[in-house]
């Protein structure tokens, strides 16, 4: 027999939908990989880790940029800490942009000279809002 043991019809059933649905996904992460995607990817040091919040740049030096200015189909940000990738958060750049008008996040100025805006977003409440 195969993975599915269940002999109750209804429950294979679910199994092909079940299946169906991951090889969806796991396509996706594919062509994520396989360069059939666009990514736009930030990285994130240490900071993230204490204070709970990641940056998202909307603008450098007076011009849109980052998630403003981005043409990429999706926005990958890894967090990072003592060097080693914690993980990585995949959002669509549409879906994030709208989650970033809603929350209408703190801005805060940094970079180099201090020339770039950017959103300062907690992850967790990041995280709920997409997910609403």
């Amino acid at each position: 027999m195969g993975l599915n043991k269940s002999k109750d019809i209804k429950e294979m059933r679910k199994f092909d939908v079940d299946l169906e649905f991951g090889q969806q996904w796991e396509k996706h992460i594919d062509e994520m990989f396989s360069g059939a995607k666009t990514c736009e990817i930030k990285t994130e040091r240490d900071k993230w880790a204490s204070t709970g919040n990641i940056c998202i740049e909307i603008e450098s030096y007076g011009k849109p940029s980052g998630l403003t200015s981005t043409e990429a189909e999706l926005w990958v940000h890894n967090l990072v800490k003592d060097g080693e990738l914690c993980c990585s958060l995949v959002f669509n750049t549409d879906k994030l942009r709208a989650v970033m008008e809603d929350m209408k996040p703190y801005t805060v100025m940094g970079g180099d000279h201090k020339a770039s805006k950017m959103h300062l977003v907690n992850i967790q409440k990041l995280l709920k809002q997409v997910g609403s």
